[in-house]
């Protein structure tokens, strides 16, 4: 008995051995990597010859592990963190103007309402001369110079000497919170066509549009066109407030998916301001919709244009999207730092990805845009190529392609006319941002730009061409007659443009930022034909 016992259990235990053998041995990845980071980072500390700078070794390696998975997880130092996220959160603590340096010398280009500068007078067009008691003109001056003086803490206070039309003026201004506008302008293109631009997805973007159309609805506004052209994203809930202000109830805005994060759907609850108006046949007959769009609309903009395509809401006006789609949650890190980490891709209602490949490295990733130029996409529709395994079909059964990016239903080719080397030129020499805030700054007073009106009014007799041509030449910018007699439609093409710029730079100087696009408007091609299309 004893001996059968024994038997069975040795049989017992060779079975055991035999099925563990059997079964493959899976490393625990994960902890390997951990402790193999860990073990580096002690070596050298121990070891290396000089002490080393272990934040920043750290922050080094945390950077190359992100590059290594996609374009777009990224790491910022505690020190970066309130600046990389005040332009989403909609508002910053400082002075609340917007300035360019020119000759060394920082001129108010626009000062932002509701901020503490309006409030205690100052002009577009002034100069700053000190800033509490410091010089603030010369060579070492630039944009992080003006930054650390100008922005601070919310009730600190800042005394600012300010050159006005030869008289100096002093300002004491306390720094506050300043909002960040999301739209930049937005008007009525005729009676009935109304133009908003929004130029990224903050937190206060949902409200700022909702005021727009509100107005430009007393306005009489029957139709509208969202311009989303170089708009890089933002907030996600941002995004699906806005695709809701177009999509009736139930409709699907976007949905994400990742390996760690389930399906989530982001639907319209059907109360939107600017839903469509649809016949029997399902025709929109009121509260028409023209999105623009342009390889530098990204993300949030591609959600909201992707949404209201794959519905037959709107007609897209412009050129394919950037192909940004991978989603990013950040995470604080104990020191204050955050990481931004994809967890999942973003898919438009029909299921197309907005993501574009990145599997041939970040440089080339980065170079795309380049890289359609090279390839003709930028100029002719004819050079973009689908393959079959990538279309998709709308509400209504229309073809649309995924892949990377959201394909526009009406392509507008890039303008590659417009710039001549004389133009080139005067912008290299700083003279098309130079000239018209000096000019404005002179003139600001007359009753012939007292209004912008009265402006396009009296333009013509400015003169303005002719005085930008002289300064040109006292800077040495001198035109290539020869090469612009073998390029004449250039060189016309070119001089129009340049023409209208300097108007609308003016404009910008005297009026505000709005009244640029304001005039501007006549030279654009995507704008063109969203009000032709609208007025179909």
């Amino acid at each position: 008995m004893l001996k059968k016992l024994f038997l069975l259990a040795v049989i017992s235990i060779f079975s055991f051995q035999f099925s563990i053998a059997q079964k493959p041995f899976i490393p625990d990845t994960t902890t390997e990597g951990q402790a193999r980071v860990e073990e580096v980072m002690r070596l050298i500390d121990g070891n290396y010859t000089e002490t080393p700078d272990m934040v920043s070794l750290s922050e080094a390696a945390i950077n190359a592990m992100l590059r290594t998975l996609d374009p777009h997880s990224v790491y910022i130092p505690a020190r970066n963190v309130e600046r990389a996220n005040e332009g989403l959160q909609g508002n910053f603590e400082g002075v609340g103007i917007s300035f360019q340096i020119i000759s060394d010398t920082i001129v108010v280009q626009s000062v932002i309402d509701g901020g503490p500068s309006e409030k205690v007078g100052i002009q577009i067009g002034d100069k700053l001369l000190r800033v509490d008691g410091e010089p603030v003109t010369g060579d070492s001056v630039d944009n992080q110079f003006v930054f650390k003086r100008l922005r601070g803490k919310k009730g600190t206070t800042v005394i600012i000497d300010i050159l006005r039309q030869g008289s100096v003026y002093n300002f004491h201004i306390v720094r506050d919170k300043v909002p960040i506008y999301s739209i930049d302008t937005y008007f009525m293109a005729d009676d009935s066509i109304g133009y908003i631009r929004l130029i990224r997805f903050a937190r206060t973007s949902g409200d700022e549009f909702r005021k727009a159309l509100k107005a430009l609805k007393k306005e009489g506004m029957k139709s509208l066109i969202l311009d989303l052209r170089g708009n890089t994203g933002g907030f996600l809930d941002i995004a699906c407030q806005l695709g809701n202000e177009f999509l009736d109830r139930g409709q699907l805005i976007v949905y994400q998916e990742g390996r760690k994060t389930p399906r989530q759907n982001f639907t319209a609850n059907g109360r939107g301001n600017w839903t469509a108006v649809r016949d029997k046949r399902g025709n929109i007959t009121a509260n028409k919709l023209v999105v623009l769009i342009d390889e530098g609309s990204a993300s949030a903009s591609e959600i909201v244009s992707g949404a209201v395509q794959d519905w037959d809401r709107a007609t897209l006006i412009g050129r394919r999207s950037f192909g940004k789609g991978l989603v990013q949650r950040m995470f604080p890190l104990r020191d204050g730092s955050q990481m931004r980490l994809t967890t999942a891709r973003y898919f438009t209602p029909v299921g197309r990805c907005i993501q574009r490949p990145y599997d041939e490295g970040d440089d080339v990733y980065r170079q795309d845009v380049n890289n359609r130029y090279k390839h003709g996409e930028l100029v002719n529709a004819d050079s973009i190529h689908f393959p079959d395994s990538l279309k998709y079909r709308t509400a209504s059964g229309r073809t649309v392609y995924g892949g990377g990016g959201i394909m526009p239903d009406i392509f507008v080719p890039m303008d590659t006319m417009r710039l001549s080397d004389y133009y080139i030129s005067l912008r290299g020499k700083g003279l098309l941002n130079s000239f018209p805030m000096q000019w404005a700054d002179n003139h600001r007073k007359d009753k012939e730009v007292k209004s912008f009106e009265s402006f396009l009014e009296n333009y013509d007799t400015f003169g303005l061409d002719s005085l930008l041509a002289a300064a040109a030449l006292e800077k040495g910018v001198v035109r290539d007659t020869a090469k612009e007699a073998t390029e004449p439609e250039r060189t016309a093409h070119s001089d129009r443009y340049l023409a209208l710029m300097l108007k609308a730079q003016v404009a910008k100087n005297l009026f505000g930022t709005e009244y640029y696009y304001k005039v501007m408007k006549e030279f654009d091609d995507g704008y063109l034909r969203a009000v032709e299309e609208l007025r179909k």
